[in-house]
């Protein structure tokens, strides 16, 4: 099957589990990096009240935040 036919199928809602291998997938970019960042008591507080609010871990908080800012300064 070409690629276009695949897109189509995907687009009209189908089920395309059938046509990928699966134990080949993998994500783009899953090396990381360890990172230490000190930040003021009053920022931690705020990252630890807005991830209980979303009801994610602080370092989840950070990744979505930082990698917004850096789509919005790449834009």
């Amino acid at each position: 099957m070409k690629a276009e036919e695949l897109d189509r199928r995907f687009d009209d809602g189908e089920d395309i589990a059938d046509y990928l291998d699966l134990a080949k997938a993998r994500r783009p970019g899953p090396e990381q990096k360890w990172v230490n960042v000190n930040f003021p008591v009053w920022i931690v507080r705020s990252l630890d009240r807005e991830a209980s609010r979303l009801g994610v871990g602080r370092q989840s908080v950070i990744k979505l935040w930082i990698a917004e800012r850096l789509e919005k300064a790449a834009a």
